[in-house]
């Protein structure tokens, strides 16, 4: 993210009216939780804690029953091979959990903005979620970043392979996440913006200043 995404970022989330003493109490029921590989999804999830003053949670760290005391739980993960890092925690524990607020930010490398893109993600979803998971979940999407020089071995080989299928399509068939795979592979390349995350905010505090 260039100095002048990051200034309007900040400035954005300054815009956000901070929350009162009172209503600081009631976003302590609020825990985000996180899976990270290579610092995207960490990144977002640290800046979504700050802002809703709330608790940030590693998944590796935690067990579902330490949600219980959470009125609203935020998870983000990382995707990967057409899933979410981490995101058994809701699947598996769902009844344990579906009585909260359920939110699930995605990050990956493909454009948000893009319709078809976040169809693709959903589609994905749906071969960890259920369809009444995904209707109790509300999620969001939003872009990371990628250094190809420092991705481990197996992380790698899959991209190679990846590259190598959408590189043997016919040109007039390729999606623009595959054009912009097919742009970026090998390089470093950073999508993180900070002000993405204002949808997520303000979902959250609404939920929180209703209950």
């Amino acid at each position: 993210m260039t100095a002048a995404q990051s200034s309007k970022a900040v400035d954005l989330l300054s815009a956000s009216k901070p929350p009162t003493c009172e209503e600081g109490m009631a976003f302590m029921k609020t825990a985000v939780v996180f899976q990270s590989r290579y610092g995207s999804t960490k990144r977002y999830a640290k800046w979504i804690a700050e802002e809703l003053s709330c608790d940030l949670w590693d998944r590796k760290k935690i067990k579902a029953a330490d949600l219980q005391p959470y009125h609203t739980i935020v998870y983000g993960g990382g995707l990967y091979a057409g899933g979410v890092l981490g995101a058994d925690l809701l699947a598996k524990h769902f009844q344990e959990l579906r009585h909260k607020n359920l939110i699930l930010f995605t990050c990956g490398l493909a454009d948000p903005a893009n319709t078809s893109n976040t169809d693709s993600i959903r589609k994905s979803l749906g071969k960890v979620l259920t369809p009444p998971m995904q209707d109790a979940i509300q999620l969001f999407h939003l872009r990371g970043a990628i250094d190809y020089q420092k991705l481990r071995p197996i992380h790698k080989a899959m991209m190679a392979a990846l590259h190598h299928m959408i590189a043997k399509k016919d040109a007039g068939s390729l999606s623009d996440e595959d054009k912009e795979m097919l742009a970026t592979y090998g390089k470093a390349v950073d999508f993180i913006d900070q002000a993405a995350i204002l949808p997520l905010i303000h979902y959250v505090r609404g939920l929180e200043r209703s209950d």
